[in-house]
């Protein structure tokens, strides 16, 4: 491998964002939900469907579908990380889930509405492979970039991550919108149409990091002695985040915080569907003004960052953050809609991109398990989404509005914002001490 903070290992480790965030973009936020919506309503002759026999409404099966993905990476991480740090393989489970997620993308433009189990099963396996992908993909930080370099090195991954997704987004609108040119019979077939290249994109560009990042194999043998390694691993890694209060204590506002940044940017396109009635060209203009906005936030506070620290740059976007929900629950026009969605973009770039950065520089200097310190780090994060979303879908059903959930979601920002000042990261973190 290429030495760290080198221009082609960087650049090439960033174009996975590149690869992979058309998936995040097109089928978890701005087409895919929609459509969901448009063709299970269409099929069942309203929001009320019907999911192996279960009568359920078609955004609650949605959110608790996506709660169902996470929880299996719950399950799967500890246990795939513990067997790529034992057998030195992180590129291998990098790129299996790569292909796992693309392929199921493709699989999406046969989901018509009324078969929705296929399109949940495509919708599920494409979130496990986008999720378990992450795993390993942000393990190869620690090598890629040091220390003083991560946040601005994290910020270009998801900088790079909302430019390739944008340049999907705009070509699929233009599919959408121009259908009959370009031969499909109607906009529906060219929407499913754009599955298929969200799968090819995310898939031909991956090739570029594979390309550059490098396994490190130990030579040893992979057997079933070895499975229950990841979770030993997780064990390890608990028993060296006790000992360093910063570490442990931030780790605990990002798993409350993160409730809420995950399942309000997951489920966004759907409240502003169903409560502010935003038709599908103006969601879709609003997830390119989010993503644009993003690239932005995802530089400014790595810049904060740099001249305040970490722990106050992701306590300004957690402020920002609570403000968003709270006005959420009381915006009625579609003008006030855009204007949050920009400011949701903002913060979403900043919070994700130091997040990842800070956890980062935690990790003691010279770990060479980084996958078993990532994989903690995302069961963390996809614990958070599965209570997360299926809070915000319990309680949709419950009733029977998404502003009582959205204004919920302030609620694990304020504790998380809370737990977070206690844990009183230094100004610059030290990689080598974890403080």
């Amino acid at each position: 491998m290429l030495e760290k903070n080198n221009k082609r290992l960087v650049n090439a480790w960033a174009s996975f964002d590149w690869s992979n965030s058309v998936y995040n973009l097109i089928i978890t936020t701005a087409i895919f939900p929609i459509y969901y919506l448009s063709v299970t309503e269409s099929s069942f002759g309203g929001e009320t469907i019907e999911f192996f026999g279960l009568p359920m409404v078609n955004s609650v099966l949605y959110s608790y579908a996506i709660s169902f993905s996470f929880l299996l990476i719950v399950f799967l991480a500890p246990v795939l990380s513990g067997i790529a740090d034992f057998s030195g393989r992180k590129k291998r489970f990098m790129q299996f889930f790569t292909y796992l997620g693309s392929v199921s993308c493709i699989g999406l433009y046969f989901f018509t509405g009324e078969n929705v189990e296929f399109g949940i099963l495509c919708t599920v396996l494409a979130s496990v492979g986008f999720a378990g992908s992450l795993v390993f993909y942000n393990a190869f930080l620690p090598e890629v970039a040091t220390g003083n370099k991560m946040d601005r090195v994290s910020a270009r991954g998801f900088a790079m991550g909302y430019t390739g997704s944008v340049i999907l987004l705009i070509a699929n609108l233009v599919l959408y919108m121009k259908a009959e040119m370009f031969g499909f019979k109607d906009g529906g077939a060219a929407t499913r149409f754009g599955f298929i290249l969200v799968g090819l994109w995310w898939m031909g560009f991956a090739q570029i990091a594979f390309y550059y990042l490098e396994d490190r194999p130990t030579g040893k043998k992979i057997t079933f002695d070895i499975l229950g390694n990841g979770v030993r691993k997780l064990k390890d890694v608990f028993s060296v985040v006790r000992r360093k209060t910063a570490m442990l204590r931030f780790l605990i506002s990002f798993f409350i915080y993160s409730m809420g940044v995950q399942t309000v940017m997951l489920l966004a396109p759907l409240f502003g569907d169903k409560e502010v009635g935003m038709t599908a060209n103006e969601m879709i203009i609003v997830v390119l003004i989010l993503q644009i906005v993003a690239i932005a936030g995802a530089y400014f506070f790595a810049l904060i960052s740099k001249f305040r620290g970490n722990g106050f740059a992701i306590s300004a976007t957690l402020i920002i953050w609570i403000f968003i929900c709270v006005a959420g629950y009381f915006l009625k026009d579609k003008m006030s809609f855009y204007g949050l969605a920009g400011l949701l973009g903002f913060v979403m770039g900043g919070v994700q991109s130091i997040s990842r950065s800070t956890w980062s520089k935690l990790i003691p200097e010279g770990t060479i398990n980084t996958a078993s310190f990532f994989s903690f780090y995302d069961v963390t994060e996809k614990l958070a989404i599965v209570i997360g979303t299926f809070s915000y879908g319990l309680i949709d059903q419950i009733t029977g509005s998404m502003r009582n959930s959205m204004v919920f979601m302030a609620l694990f920002f304020i504790v998380g914002f809370a737990i977070l000042q206690f844990a009183r990261l230094k100004k610059s973190l030290n990689p080598a001490t974890g403080n």
